[in-house]
């Protein structure tokens, strides 16, 4: 067994950990807000005013920080006044992006609000830039945030809701290189601007980042908008297993080369993270304006026999350790990297809870957001691990990558408020388990505790055995002063709290 030296300097603290960067999203698509978030008050499943108790339970235990809605490519086609007003009476459109069935707009601006209220997180609204106006736009956001005398304030509450909402984040727009419109990022800076001069009401407002490491798009829009008119800026990237957009691969039946070809592709975000950091910092030195991850995690093809249009797959260990190499470089990065919405919260992607009529379950992603929560408005310090070199065999990557590697440890460190470390670590290798001799100068920590989530690589929870893949108290770590051991099992990850 190989023995790996790590060190941890909690001296050295280099950026608060944002409680955002374990946001979610849940976007109009397949089962994420029907069946999964919202079930409607007259339905025979648990709810409270329509939203499913199990799910609400699930998520407040997680502490979810921010949920972005209510898309996606499903926000470019979406006028908010269709979701206002008595159910009955509420406009029915086609989704055309998500599968062509007919969205009834029974969640809409209110429920999506009173579902944050519900589980204390902020509010992300992603504004219609594609096929939307300036007008629509700022009438929204002053319908949810106003609380002057006003013809939105009027409407809204007609509509039953008396006091403003509090939004503290506005996207504007969503992949407009894309699904929102085809624009070039000229084009986009000089619309993003115009909707800037007239939203008004939310805190922060989020440009149309990248489309993964896009260098010139994030050159275009730092170099044309002023960091006094934006605070955020959007990035999108997906893992896919093949790394091959037709066929995807299986989220379930995979194999070892597959499994780590899968790590290799989302490695690449630690190059994705460095180079727009780069671009960032040379327009923007003072950090004003934060890298927002709002569209991440796995892609893989839909579970067999389900609607294509409505990306339902199931979550494995494989799942639980890319959420841990994500994560950590988040908080490594935590400088810049200011929100994080993993795609998406319920029965779409890489999901943290799938349910099945009264069902629920909680997917081994779930039980790594719940590892790692301790981490959130905590202080990222300083710690190196020696690593292990897993990178597959050429002829198993394909595209090939100069830049892919797949290092087997992946770790972060953060000291709260409390002055208790909280140390998160995986192991993606399969076959190699490893003896962390970790040195922490001056440490005055009096107990360790840990937990640990490991299970064969494909091992994933269903709704007939739903701890399959769940965390347990792991008995593995030993501390002695400034010393701390730990044995780190292959496939698997580990949350530490010192005292």
């Amino acid at each position: 067994m190989a023995t790996l030296k790590m060190t941890i300097d909690q001296t050295n603290r280099i950026s608060k950990i944002n409680k955002e960067i374990y946001g979610h999203f849940a976007e109009h698509l397949g089962r994420c807000i029907y069946g999964g978030i919202y079930v409607g008050e007259d339905s025979p499943i648990p709810n409270i005013k329509g939203f499913r108790k199990d799910v609400v339970e699930a998520l407040k235990a997680i502490k979810v920080p921010v949920v972005r809605w209510p898309g996606g490519c499903f926000a470019d086609t979406y006028h908010w006044r269709d979701g206002i007003g008595p159910k009955e009476t509420r406009r029915k459109i086609v989704n055309v992006n998500w599968g062509g069935v007919t969205e009834d707009n029974s969640f809409g601006t209110h429920e999506f609000l009173d579902f944050c209220e519900l589980i204390g997180c902020e509010a992300y609204v992603s504004l219609n830039v594609g096929s939307g106006t300036v007008q629509e736009a700022s009438e929204w956001v002053e319908y949810m945030t106003s609380s002057n005398e006003s013809p939105m304030t009027e409407l809204r509450k007609k509509n039953g809701r008396e006091e403003p909402w509090k939004v503290k984040y506005v996207g504007i727009g969503n992949e407009n290189w894309g699904c929102g419109g085809n624009m070039t990022a000229e084009y986009y800076s000089s619309l993003y601007k115009q909707f800037h001069s007239f939203v008004r009401g939310a805190e922060q407002q989020i440009a149309c980042g990248p489309n993964g490491n896009d260098c010139n798009w994030t050159e275009t829009l730092m170099k044309n908008i002023h960091p006094g008119q934006m605070r955020g800026l959007s990035l999108h990237n997906y893992t896919i297993p093949t790394n091959q957009w037709h066929r995807k691969g299986d989220s379930v039946n995979f194999d070892e080369k597959e499994y780590y070809d899968t790590l290799a592709h989302t490695w690449h975000m630690e190059r994705i993270l460095k180079d727009q950091k780069g671009i960032m910092q040379r327009y923007d030195d003072r950090k004003f304006i934060g890298l927002i991850v709002d569209e991440w995690g796995i892609w893989t093809d839909v579970i067999e026999g389900t609607n294509p249009g409505f990306l339902y797959q199931q979550n494995s260990m494989r799942d639980a350790i890319l959420a841990s190499i994500n994560l950590n470089l988040f908080n490594e990065n935590s400088d810049r990297v200011k929100m994080a919405n993993i795609a998406q919260m319920i029965n779409v992607l890489q999901s943290v809870l799938l349910t099945e009529g009264e069902k629920m379950v909680k997917t081994p992603t779930y039980h790594v957001f719940d590892m790692y929560k301790e981490h959130m408005e905590a202080t990222l310090v300083y710690s190196n691990c020696e690593n292990v070199e897993l990178m597959p065999q050429p002829e198993h990557r394909f595209p090939p990558r100069d830049t892919e590697h797949l290092p087997a440890v992946s770790q972060s460190v953060s000291v709260d408020g409390e002055g208790k470390m909280h140390i998160t670590i995986s192991n993606a290798s399969l076959d190699q388990d490893f003896d962390i001799d970790c040195v922490i100068p001056r440490a005055e920590f009096k107990s360790a505790s840990a937990r640990i989530l490991t299970a064969k690589f494909n091992a994933i929870n269903t709704f007939d055995d739903p701890d399959a893949v769940s965390p347990k108290a792991y008995d593995g770590i030993k501390l002695d002063g400034e010393k701390l051991a730990i044995r780190l099992p292959a496939c698997s990850v580990i949350s530490i709290e010192l005292c």
